[in-house]
């Protein structure tokens, strides 16, 4: 019997799913989504919280502020809500309308901003719109996910150590990249233990996180419009990137067996499928992370006329084929 008095107490960490089945291919996808949260943001929100509090930041009477395309706000809130701090999430369009309610459902805010940056696109609106409240009021606390070192450090601590113990024999490490702590955690995790762990980068088209010009995406999660401060390439052995038809097909065939995944999963999960089709007869031991579930986007990836409207009537046509092309 598990007994808990604070929601972030609880998280299911060593669930994984033998996806041969599904996508032809070896790969072991650990599930991040069993807790209160519902997504691996729970880890970072936690640590970066504590490590705030232990350095005398945040203290009674403080407002928790953070641009947050979804989990990470959800998160947040929880634990505001649970400890006593007021929270505002500062988000655009993008943001499922599920993890909107949830965080207000929790007593916090959510600011919609609509009109992208010069430069930054829709995050560097959102980091803009997060500097002018802190300047507006001494309570307001940024912990700032995209350059803060206790993002990873979540990963160093548990994620990493987790996968290590239950794959010895690790061979590649598919992880998505959005702020790039989870990456970087689990990277840096791997070259201390000096394993010969092959790092591969998941990451959505259209991202400027690895380099390239930005282009339109859609599905929050991963991918960012503005490079994170915590990103080290030097850890990073290959990227794969991912167009948003393929995370939607991946989402939709893992669903057609009993999976419902969210959108950097699904965007994890294609990325990992197209990389072991290229290393064909290699017997590989891969380990893929799943951030999320599915929940939060049946009005959106899981929706038929969202689906339609942006990405057309045919997205689904190729779904027999596509997770393995």
């Amino acid at each position: 019997m598990t007994i808990i008095s604070v929601p972030t107490d609880f998280n299911e960490e060593d669930l994984y799913v033998d996806l041969r089945p599904i996508i032809s291919h070896s790969l072991f996808l650990k599930c991040e989504g069993f807790n209160f949260a519902g997504s691996i943001k729970l880890k970072a929100a936690t640590e970066m919280v504590e490590a705030a509090e232990w350095l005398g930041i945040l203290k009674p009477g403080s407002i928790l502020v953070e641009s947050s395309s979804g989990n990470l706000g959800v998160a947040l809130s929880l634990i505001a809500a649970s400890r006593g701090y007021g929270f505002v999430c500062v988000t655009d369009s993008r943001c499922n309308l599920s993890a909107r309610r949830f965080m207000e459902a929790m007593g916090s805010q959510v600011h919609i901003i609509s009109e992208p940056a010069a430069e930054g696109g829709l995050l560097g609106a959102r980091i803009a719109h997060v500097k002018a409240l802190c300047e507006s009021d001494d309570r307001y606390v940024w912990l700032n996910q995209y350059c803060n070192t206790d993002n990873w450090k979540a990963h160093y601590r548990t994620t990493a150590p987790a996968i290590a113990r239950r794959f010895p024999g690790l061979d590649v490490l598919f992880i998505g990249a959005g702020t790039t702590g989870t990456l970087m955690g689990c990277a840096r995790y791997f070259r201390t233990l000096h394993r010969q762990v092959r790092i591969v980068a998941v990451d959505s088209a259209g991202s400027v996180t690895f380099g390239g010009e930005p282009g339109r995406r859609m599905i929050p999660g991963l991918g960012t419009s503005v490079r994170p401060a915590i990103l080290d390439e030097s850890y990073v052995h290959e990227v794969v990137r991912v167009e948003e038809p393929d995370t939607i097909r991946a989402c939709h065939r893992l669903a057609r067996r009993g999976f419902l995944f969210g959108g950097s999963t699904g965007t994890v999960v294609s990325g990992a499928a197209h990389w072991l089709s290229q290393h064909e007869g290699q017997d590989l031991t891969a380990v893929a992370i799943a951030p999320d579930l599915g929940e939060r986007y049946l009005d959106t990836i899981y929706q038929t006329n969202w689906l339609h409207d942006l990405y057309g009537e045919d997205v689904l046509n190729e779904l027999a084929t596509d997770v393995t092309a």
